[in-house]
């Protein structure tokens, strides 16, 4: 089968397409033929190598050459003690080594919503999971709180507009001046341009500040926040060696006499909260935002595009176009 795979870090540069073994599903997991993945940072820090992760990923090359962690499909084969899907049954979830022709999983799989693409559905399992558990699970969200997302027009940001709204919240969204209308329709009450106008410096106070960005100090964000607010990391700028992480560190460090509280966390896969966000699909509450579709082969112009920081939603990769 095809897959991207890559033999040491760097740039975009370092992928290839090749042909590799087809996997073969154990008696619990399923076979996906995958037509649809998509990008997310962890693509961009497994490919550049990002220094933390190295004694897991494999210090000077990948122990695992292999990328891509979302997907959508069609179950293709499944093992003798799965009962949940059969073949033909469209899914998804994901896997790493998503960027292929096909992936075996064993829980981190769901019925893929009949309303949405596979390009769609490829953007929710990172994405979608990282903003409903934010929100609902860390940032304990409660109808009617007023809720910043700074970052909102991003992959993780779209999602995070519609979940809020959906949970009940006042949401006001921090965004460029080209995206402004797209965080309108998207649900946002209010709509701050970044470029513009300094959030930090607003009257309002917000009882949930859902950061994806991490483009301020812990002193900026804290004018902004109810004395019990929660404030809740997701993200921050993508430096070559550490990533987010000195960003990650520096407020949870500075922040630790403060009122609020401050939750950094990794998003987890189960079927439980692809449930939610089926739910939440089928009520016309939320709807995956696609920029830009690539085909596999052209997954490095991809991932150079994602690099520039300036993706509006989430970027599909097609395996069967």
């Amino acid at each position: 089968m095809k897959a991207i795979v890559h033999y040491k870090y760097g740039s975009p540069d370092v992928l290839e397409l090749r042909d590799i073994d087809k996997p073969v599903p154990a008696d619990d997991e399923v076979l996906v033929r995958v037509h649809a993945s998509s990008v997310n940072p962890v693509e961009w820090y497994g490919m550049t190598g990002l220094l933390l992760a190295r004694p897991s990923a494999g210090w000077l090359k990948p122990k695992d050459p292999r990328l891509g962690t979302d997907y959508a499909g069609v179950v293709e084969e499944v093992g003798e003690n799965v009962k949940d899907f059969q073949p033909g049954d469209e899914v998804y979830g994901g896997r790493h080594g998503a960027y292929a022709d096909y992936v075996c999983v064993r829980d981190a799989v769901a019925p893929k919503p009949k309303s949405i693409t596979f390009e769609q559905a490829a953007a929710i399992p990172i994405a979608g999971l990282t903003a409903l558990q934010g929100l609902r699970d860390h940032g304990k969200i409660q109808p009617g709180q007023k809720v910043l997302i700074n970052g909102a027009s991003g992959g993780v940001g779209t999602f995070a507009v519609q979940v809020a709204k959906a949970l009940g919240a006042e949401v006001t969204a921090v965004c460029s001046s080209q995206n402004v209308e797209k965080a309108r329709s998207l649900g946002a009450d209010h709509v701050v341009d970044y470029p513009k106008e300094d959030f930090t410096r607003s009257e309002h106070r917000y009882d949930l500040l859902f950061d994806i960005a991490g483009s301020r100090s812990w002193r900026e964000y804290k004018r902004v926040l109810a004395p019990n607010a929660t404030f809740v990391l997701v993200g921050g700028p993508k430096t070559p060696l550490i990533g987010p992480v000195g960003h990650i560190i520096r407020i949870k460090l500075v922040s630790l006499r403060a009122s609020q509280k401050v939750v950094f966390f990794i998003a987890n896969f189960n079927r439980a909260d692809f449930a939610v966000m089926n739910e939440l699909i089928a009520a016309g509450k939320v709807t995956p935002v696609i920029d830009r579709q690539y085909k596999l082969k052209d997954l490095p112009e991809a991932m150079r595009y994602f690099g520039e920081g300036h993706a509006r939603g989430k970027i599909a990769i097609t395996m069967n176009a």
